[in-house]
């Protein structure tokens, strides 16, 4: 692949992952709660997700699933019920995930349940297979093995995931110190929770 059409690639992408979406307010949540290292085990679920949605969607699965919208949606309302449920607990300063009132609680989530929560996020997300359907195939190149460019542009979607969540991750864990400061534990899990529900509503229906 040439670094012009990596030029041009790199910034697109950038663009698309830093705009704030379900996985980026995903991340700002858990980072508020559970801070950015154990936030990480949700991003390797989102980042596997968004590898496997890049590569249907460039062997041309995306055009099917986008027709038929209907196989999405039983998936999304599962997905977006635990994740409001999730926050109503959070808001409630209860369950896995909230932050603990009590300095001698700590939380339990497994990264096993972080990991698949990123991982469902990011493949139940209809406009990440509609903007990997319409933005990939454009910078791949008929006259050169598919493979090699694949993995290149993967490699480059993954990573620049990972840079925006981290960002993202890092925005909430400096409001949970600043939240800290003034022993507010209670205002950190309703604000982290609401932007929970808000993430399973918007997986749910839209």
């Amino acid at each position: 692949m040439s670094l012009a059409l990596l030029s041009v690639f790199v910034p697109t992408f950038f663009f698309v992952s830093i705009t704030p979406g379900m996985c980026m307010t995903l991340a700002m949540t858990l980072g508020i709660t559970l801070g950015v290292r154990r936030t990480l085990w949700m991003m390797w679920g989102e980042m596997l997700g968004v590898a496997l949605v890049a590569l249907l969607a460039v062997m041309g699965v995306a055009t099917l699933m986008l027709a038929y919208p209907g196989f999405f949606q039983f998936f999304k309302w599962i997905g977006g019920a635990y994740l409001g449920y999730v926050g109503i607990q959070m808001w409630r300063s209860k369950g896995r995930m909230a932050i603990p009132e009590s300095a001698g609680v700590r939380q339990t989530v497994s990264p096993a349940q972080l990991f698949s929560q990123g991982f469902v996020t990011a493949v139940a997300n209809p406009k990440g297979w509609a903007f990997h359907a319409a933005l990939l195939p454009p910078f791949i190149l008929a006259s050169q093995p598919l493979a090699p460019q694949l993995v290149v542009l993967l490699s480059i979607i993954v990573l620049l995931e990972l840079l925006c969540m981290l960002i993202y991750a890092s925005g909430g864990k400096a409001m949970r110190v600043f939240l800290q400061q003034t022993h507010n534990v209670r205002l950190m899990n309703r604000i982290a929770g609401s932007l929970m529900v808000g993430v399973g509503v918007w997986l749910a229906f839209f």
